[in-house]
């Protein structure tokens, strides 16, 4: 990926990365659709056996000192010491000594997120 600027003085690079770093409300206001996208997309691409898993996905935007942290999370069967999600997606042992293979599920249903905010923070306004 590339990142391009123009430069008009010693200090623009400088200031557009600043700038970019602090985050402002479109920002905020972009990351949280992708936030409820990727949501939509986990839910869409979960493998639904019971349906609690695939209900469970949300996500957290919080603001940091370096600019915006978003994060998914399912908190389906918090009883669970393990993910579920995560089994899923790599597989797991059974109590009977069997393996259950993973699928592959989230990468594919996120990669279209995660190019959307790539292009929208490097598209260098």
């Amino acid at each position: 990926m590339r990142l391009m600027s123009s430069i008009k003085g010693t200090n623009s690079i400088e200031k557009w990365l600043t700038e970019k770093s602090k985050g402002s409300s479109s920002d905020r206001s972009f990351l949280e659709g992708c936030g409820r996208k990727g949501v939509a997309a986990l839910s869409n691409s979960t493998p639904k056996r019971s349906g609690a898993v695939s209900i469970g996905w949300n996500y957290k935007l919080s603001r940091t000192s370096k600019g915006w942290d978003l994060q998914w999370y399912n908190s389906a069967y918090p009883g669970l010491s393990v993910n579920v999600a995560v089994l899923i997606q790599y597989g797991h042992g059974t109590k009977n000594g069997g393996y259950v293979p993973g699928r592959d599920y989230i990468n594919p249903a996120m990669r279209p997120i995660f190019d959307s905010i790539s292009n929208y923070f490097m598209k260098g306004d």
